[in-house]
């Protein structure tokens, strides 16, 4: 084969290999056919093969993951890249990083909190832990 012919050469993969490839498992990938992230391919010989395709689209499904997006927003960002609307796309991203600040800030509070709870607790020897205290109902 000529260095063209191979670049064409679509290579098909079943879901383990794929999930495999892109480091998730397999049960992921079938959660994301009934989420309709992903399309289920058809059928040849009795099983389902899967591009490279296939491949991309999971790895932008990880990567926006990664970054803080719900599965609801992966799948909007997607219908937007079909569509080439950048200023949506955008609109969401700021409306992510908006969201991430609030956990981040909320984060930050119980850091602090169970910082001074273990604070407490080491000088407060011989009475009730102030950290088990701080989580009992009532007290």
């Amino acid at each position: 084969m000529v260095r063209s012919q191979v670049d064409d050469l679509i290579i098909m993969m079943t879901i383990g290999k794929l999930a495999k490839k892109v480091g998730v498992g397999v049960e992921t990938i079938r959660y994301y056919h009934r989420q309709n992230l992903l399309e289920i391919p058809s059928t040849t010989s009795g099983f389902r093969l899967y591009s490279e395709e296939h491949a991309r689209r999971l790895q932008f499904i990880k990567r926006a993951q990664t970054a803080g997006f719900t599965l609801q927003e992966i799948s909007r960002l997607l219908q937007l890249d079909a569509t080439r609307d950048h200023a949506k796309a955008q609109e969401l991203a700021i409306a992510r990083l908006h969201a991430l600040d609030e956990q981040i800030e909320s984060l930050q509070s119980a850091r602090s909190a169970l910082q001074k709870l273990a604070h407490d607790c080491e000088h407060n020897r011989g009475q009730p832990c102030p950290i088990i205290a701080a989580f009992v109902p009532g007290e």
